[in-house]
């Protein structure tokens, strides 16, 4: 999905879509850009940009979030053990890159920061439809998730969850060194699929009237900013802010279980599909433009009531509201990978578009992190580039082998799972 809809930009928002040439003015100014559903600001020090949630999303190890029947997880038999193929992101993308890895024969290996595999998608949206992936005339995420996982853990990748990656180097035999928050991992080749790197949703801006540090320790209960569970607003009063396609998506999932919504936006320009925005004004929604939040009651840790006021008359409502959804974008920064000696561009990791190659031999990028003229930002096309990277990887550790793979159904049989 992408909420590229320039005539809703923000007055002097770089436009990266259409004009690539602005990737570096662009970066220097704590650009905007629309990815997988969500807005993110993209800054090298999310300390320095606008408010963020309290912590960035960092889960547990979940062992619930890698399915294990029928699948063949390889566990590498010692810590230094050499793979051909590690990929950096265990999203869409760098599922797809692990199939496609295990397509051509290559030993791959899995590293993800979160406790569960899915990236964005199962951390931000897992209950939302997804209606542009090929094969599906819709699909949710967790479900697309699902599936991903079994594609890409059918010749049975090494998984290691919970791992942060922070250096980069190369050993004597010119192998690369990847040391995580646990260890050290060692590959011939790296794909980084690794989405908008480290990412935290944006709070509401403080005020006189209110400071949103005091909600931080209702998220989960009366505070969200990404919807899992459905049930939870099941006839409850709520409260979206917000005036993208989250906001938007969430307006119309939940309005059949709600007591009654309202969604405010501080403007009348919406950064959404124009047909999502269509369907949630043509709905049972309350929706207020030129509307923001000015004070919260909270009363035994949980909201009572949020006054709401219009910023041009500054005429006041008040609200009961149980929950409150606040759809108000991201600040994502790639953390230490910009220290790797790779080019960096826009908050991303340059590479050439034929091969997926960063300007380092043997290192590819794809799906969100990766930066071309041209790039769109969707999961589709993230699908092709992690099949681009893997096929030039085989490439580049056997260059006697081919780029093109052939065709899958032109194989008398798939290879087999590596162990």
């Amino acid at each position: 999905m992408s909420e590229n809809n320039p005539n809703n930009k923000q007055d002097n928002e770089p436009d990266i879509s259409e004009n690539p040439e602005l990737i570096e003015s662009a970066a220097a100014a704590d650009a905007r850009v629309e990815i997988s559903d969500a807005e993110f600001q993209l800054t090298d020090n999310p300390a320095e940009g606008e408010p963020a949630q309290s912590e960035t999303i960092v889960e547990p190890i979940d062992e619930d979030g890698v399915p294990k029947e029928g699948m063949h997880i390889h566990h590498a038999e010692s810590s230094d053990e050499l793979f051909d193929c590690t990929i950096i992101g265990g999203g869409p993308t760098g599922l797809y890159g692990a199939f496609y890895g295990g397509m051509r024969e290559m030993s791959v290996k899995i590293i993800d920061s979160l406790g569960e595999l899915g990236g964005q998608v199962s951390a931000l949206y897992p209950e939302k439809f997804i209606y542009d992936v090929a094969g599906f005339a819709e699909v949710k995420g967790k479900d697309l998730i699902t599936s991903c996982i079994e594609q890409g853990l059918q010749f049975g990748p090494t998984v290691c969850l919970g791992e942060k990656v922070e250096t980069l180097e190369k050993d004597a035999e010119g192998n690369y060194l990847l040391t995580t928050n646990k260890g050290v991992h060692r590959t011939k080749t790296i794909i980084i699929a690794a989405g908008v790197g480290a990412f935290a949703p944006r709070k509401l801006p403080k005020s006189p009237e209110l400071n949103p540090d005091l909600l931080d320790d209702l998220e989960g209960s009366s505070v969200f900013y990404f919807v899992k569970d459905l049930d939870t607003f099941k006839d409850k009063n709520l409260l979206i802010v917000g005036g993208g396609d989250s906001a938007m998506d969430w307006a119309m999932g939940l309005e059949p279980l709600a007591k009654n919504i309202t969604l405010i936006h501080r403007r009348d320009k919406w950064r959404a599909h124009e047909d999502s925005v269509r369907k949630v004004l043509a709905s049972s929604v309350n929706v207020q433009v030129f509307h923001e939040v000015k004070t919260v009651e909270l009363e035994n840790d949980t909201i009572q009531n949020v006054t709401i006021y219009d910023n041009k008359t500054k005429a006041e409502t008040s609200l009961d509201v149980d929950i409150l959804i606040m759809c108000l974008g991201f600040i994502a920064n790639i953390g230490p990978i910009k220290e790797w000696g790779l080019e960096i561009a826009e908050g991303g990791i340059t590479v050439d578009p034929g091969t997926m190659q960063t300007n380092l031999p043997g290192i590819y990028a794809a799906g969100d992190i990766a930066r071309f003229k041209g790039k769109l930002n969707l999961i589709a096309t993230g699908f092709g580039e992690a099949a681009t990277a893997a096929n030039y990887a085989k490439n580049y550790i056997d260059p006697t082998s081919k780029a093109f793979p052939g065709h899958s159904s032109e194989k008398e049989e798939m290879p087999a799972a590596h162990h």
